[in-house]
């Protein structure tokens, strides 16, 4: 960590508005850090959804709390049902982990009022969700932490790495010392001569961001607006082209403020995981990619619990599609992806 990743800390904070920010490893280091300041230990309780992927879940259970996973609000929200939130809480509940599946707002009103009522903390994992609106508010700054990611897929891509924003100072000056292993300072400070010793005061962790990476992901910040500006085009295109075809529902298909439009998804109705499927080897043959956003955490054999039912999140997982979105996709490319989908039907 030096300049670069100093430069990149702080015009991330300017452009997401928000007090603090601090760079890291990657997205599921993010997460892991803001549980950690928080305080989630053995024993506590982690609302969470389980249409996510793994590393959501995973940060949870690398403190000893226990995930308890939530359905999706309907097959046309994606996001975490608050209703069921509430529902679920008990007096071993410490925190709320959301996630704004593919760029798109949880009710951040209503979870932020069930944090207040039955004081909960409340984790953002906006990895999908840069620059992405809630009326007015970035992503990732209404909760008490936000998490992002850089891996090699997301709307800026430094191969690896991540960002954790918060506007609470106790908790950036707790995070960036566990940053890296406890220590009072840090290599490239001794190594300008700011100081020659340091104690390590706390049980940290190798969750630095190095400055080629930040060099990488400050070109791309630069970037990014005018990239999500072309995605939210292509997105009403997209829209514009499936509303018309039987059997596939448009999630978030009403949203109008601005989103990252990080992957478009569909989910297929009156159909099952070998329809779905079948679509997608269709799709394929006719050279267009798709995958699966996602398989449901709570029928992961490490995280298997016959006793949960989430219906909602259960069907999605057996028949979303997620179709190609990325800046340099054309409106002809979406017109054929249309065409193929509405044929395979």
């Amino acid at each position: 960590m030096g300049p670069k990743t100093a430069e990149f800390e702080k015009r991330f904070s300017e452009q997401m508005n928000v007090t603090y920010a601090l760079a890291v490893s990657n997205g599921t280091c993010a997460l892991h850090l803001a549980l950690k300041v928080l305080g989630i230990k053995e024993g506590d309780e982690v609302i969470v959804p389980s249409l996510t992927f793994v590393a959501t879940v995973n940060a949870i259970c690398y403190v000893g709390a226990k995930p308890v996973f939530c359905d999706v609000t309907s097959l046309e929200d994606l996001t975490i049902n608050p209703e069921m939130i509430e529902n679920l809480v008990t007096e071993r509940t410490r925190a709320i982990l959301v996630m704004h599946y593919a760029g798109f707002p949880c009710n951040m009103d209503r979870i932020m009022y069930l944090a207040s009522k039955y004081n909960l903390k409340v984790v953002e994992d906006a990895c999908h969700g840069l620059l992405s609106e809630y009326k007015g508010r970035k992503l990732g700054t209404i909760g008490h932490l936000g998490c992002f990611s850089f891996f090699s897929n997301k709307n800026i891509a430094t191969g690896e790495g991540g960002m954790l924003v918060t506007k609470e100072e106790q908790y950036y000056t707790k995070a960036k010392l566990l940053r890296s292993h406890g220590m009072t300072t840090l290599s490239y400070e001794r190594s300008k001569g700011h100081s020659t010793a340091y104690d390590v005061v706390d049980l940290g962790f190798n969750y630095r961001l190095d400055d080629i990476r930040s060099a990488l992901g400050l070109v791309q910040l630069a970037k990014l607006e005018k990239d999500l500006q072309k995605r939210a085009a292509l997105r009403q295109h997209y829209v514009k082209n499936l509303v018309a075809i039987e059997g596939i529902i448009i999630p978030f298909q009403r949203y109008e403020d601005f989103v990252s439009n990080y992957i478009f998804p569909i989910v297929l109705e009156k159909s099952t995981a070998e329809k779905r499927d079948k679509l997608r080897s269709h799709l394929q043959a006719a050279g267009i990619q798709t995958s699966v956003h996602y398989p449901a955490i709570h029928k992961f054999s490490v995280y298997s619990e016959p006793s949960v039912r989430l219906p909602l999140t259960e069907y999605v997982s057996d028949n979303e599609v997620t179709l190609p979105m990325y800046s340099a996709l054309t409106t002809d490319e979406i017109e054929y992806i249309g065409e193929t989908i509405k044929q395979a039907l």
